[in-house]
């Protein structure tokens, strides 16, 4: 078992995948690590939708990228995209969101959507997580009702060999630390 100081320091954003397919046993333990997220007043405002269709991925992975947008590109080779869905929150978190204005359903799919990056890494899966993308043509792709929102995406496939790891480029903690104020 890998200690999580150690998970967290080795993920990072895959954006070079090889053409292995994903075991659907890892796929179900990432999804199932992403379902046991906290959430606001246990609200889980979450559904994950595999996209594992190789034609189907082509067409998702497109969104993220046409025009003249190229960054993402790489989404292309990615064998699996996960398209998270935002779903309704309860009545408390509803009304608590409205008080406070703060989007929980969002910090919540993002909570769900690192435990399930972090049970992928752990795995030895790489990720990236998305949000730029196109979101009209991907809810017409996937049958989502146009009453929900799409939160978030996450590329999900085995690293091509020798990607890893990049020294990761952060802040020192002095800069994001403080004791008692600001």
């Amino acid at each position: 078992m890998t200690l999580f100081t150690d998970l967290i320091k080795k993920r990072q954003s895959t954006r070079k995948f090889s053409g292995k397919p994903i075991n659907k046993d890892d796929l179900i333990k990432c999804i199932e690590a992403a379902r046991l997220a906290p959430s606001a007043s246990n609200s889980q405002p979450w559904k994950f939708i595999v996209v594992d269709d190789p034609e189907l991925r082509k067409q998702v992975a497109k969104h993220t990228y046409e025009n003249v947008w190229l960054f993402n590109r790489f989404t292309a080779n990615a064998p699996c995209m996960i398209v998270v869905t935002i779903e309704k929150q309860s009545l408390l978190t509803r009304i608590a969101t409205r008080i406070k204005d703060i989007n929980w359903e969002l910090i919540d799919i993002g909570i769900a959507s690192q435990h399930l990056c972090l049970q992928a890494e752990e795995l030895d899966l790489g990720t990236c997580m998305i949000g730029w993308f196109n979101e009209e043509p991907i809810k017409k792709l996937l049958k989502i009702p146009s009453t929900k929102r799409i939160g978030l995406l996450i590329a999900l496939g085995y690293p091509v060999e020798g990607y890893r790891i990049r020294e990761k480029i952060r802040k020192s903690i002095d800069t994001v630390l403080s004791y008692n104020s600001y």
